[in-house]
C-alpha cells in the first residue's frame, strides 16, 4: 500500500471519527434537553396540580401525595430496578440507551422542584405539561434513547407476553391513571387523560414535524395528459402505478403525486381542466423524505 493511499485511509478514518463523535455528543444534547424539558414541565405543572398522566412520573405524583416522599427518589426507585432487568433481558444495546435517561431525569427533577409553578388551574396544568413532556420525549426519542420507567416494563410485558407493545404502554398507563382517581379524585384522572392525549401527539409533531404533505391517487383515462400538466405546470413528479379496474377487469394507470399542501388546490384545478371525470383521492401522509422535500 502507497503512503499516499495510507495517508488517505488514516484522513478518512479521522473523518469519520470525528462524524461519529459529534453525532454522539448530538444525542447527549437532546437526551439532556429533553430530560430537561421533561423535568420543567412534571415540577411546574403536573406535581402541584396532581396530574398523574401515567409513567413512572405518575406514580411518583401519586406516592408523594400518599407518602410524601420526594418523587425524584420514587423515580429513581423504579427506574434503577427496571433498568438492570431490561439489562439482563433485554440486552446490553438496549441498557446503553437508557442509562443516561434513567439515571439524570430524576436528578433533574430534583434540581428543579423549588420553582414556583405558573398556575394552579389542573386543565392547564394537564394541557402545557403534556405538552412539556411531549416536547421532551420527543427529543429523547430523535436521541435514540429512552427515558427507561414504565416503557420498560411495557417492552418486557411485550416481549414475554405477545402483548403488542402500544397495548402494552396504553394498559400500565391507564392503571396509574385509574389508581389516580381512586387516591386524588376521579376528576383528577380526567385531566391526567387529557394531559396523556396531549403528550402523545406533542410526541407525534416533534417526530414528524408540523408540515403536512399530501399524496394524490388520481384515476383517469387522460393519465398521460395529466401526468404532463403535474410535471410542467405544477412542477412535482409523479409515479405511474398499474392496477385494474375491479368491475371491468381492465388495466388503468394510476398516478401518485406527492404534494405540499397549499399544492392541492392548483392540482385539482389543473386535473379537472385535462379530465373533468377523473378520480382522485387525496390524504395526509406523516412524514415524506426525498427530493423536494424536508430531509
Amino acid at each position: 500500500m502507497s503512503a499516499g493511499m495510507a495517508g488517505r485511509r488514516r484522513r478518512k478514518s479521522r473523518t469519520a471519527g470525528g462524524d461519529a463523535g459529534q453525532s454522539v455528543f448530538a444525542q447527549t444534547v437532546l437526551l439532556l434537553l429533553g430530560a430537561m424539558t421533561i423535568a420543567l414541565s412534571f415540577n411546574l405543572f403536573l406535581l402541584p396540580s396532581g396530574v398523574a398522566a401515567g409513567g413512572v412520573s405518575g406514580i411518583s405524583i401519586l406516592v408523594e401525595r400518599l407518602l410524601g416522599l420526594t418523587p425524584a427518589v420514587t423515580q429513581w426507585a423504579l427506574n434503577i430496578p427496571l433498568f438492570l432487568i431490561g439489562w439482563g433481558l433485554l440486552g446490553r444495546r438496549f441498557a446503553a440507551k437508557t442509562l443516561i435517561g434513567s439515571l439524570v431525569l430524576p436528578l433533574l427533577v430534583l434540581l428543579t422542584a423549588q420553582l414556583p409553578p405558573p398556575t394552579h388551574n389542573p386543565l392547564l396544568a394537564a394541557i402545557y405539561g403534556g405538552i412539556g413532556v411531549g416536547l421532551g420525549l420527543g427529543l429523547v426519542f430523535r436521541a435514540r434513547s429512552s427515558t427507561g420507567g414504565l416503557d420498560l416494563a411495557a417492552q418486557l410485558l411485550h416481549r414475554y407476553t405477545g402483548l403488542p407493545l402500544g397495548l402494552a404502554v396504553a394498559c400500565l398507563d391507564g392503571l396509574v391513571i385509574a389508581a389516580a382517581g381512586i387516591i386524588i379524585s376521579p376528576e383528577n384522572a380526567l385531566y391526567a387523560l387529557i394531559g396523556l392525549f396531549v403528550t402523545s401527539k406533542t410526541i407525534d409533531i416533534v417526530q414528524t414535524g408540523l408540515r403536512v404533505s399530501k399524496v394524490a391517487f388520481i384515476i383517469s383515462a387522460k393519465a398521460d395528459a395529466i401526468g404532463d400538466a403535474v410535471l410542467h405546470e405544477l412542477d412535482r413528479g409523479l409515479t405511474k402505478l398499474t392496477a385494474l379496474g375491479g368491475y371491468t377487469g381492465e388495466s388503468r394507470t394510476v398516478l401518485m403525486v406527492v404534494l405540499g399542501q397549499n399544492e392541492v388546490s392548483r392540482l385539482k384545478l389543473l386535473v379537472q381542466a385535462v379530465d373533468a371525470s377523473a378520480f382522485v383521492i387525496i390524504s395526509d401522509t406523516a412524514e415524506v423524505l426525498g427530493e423536494g422535500f424536508k430531509r
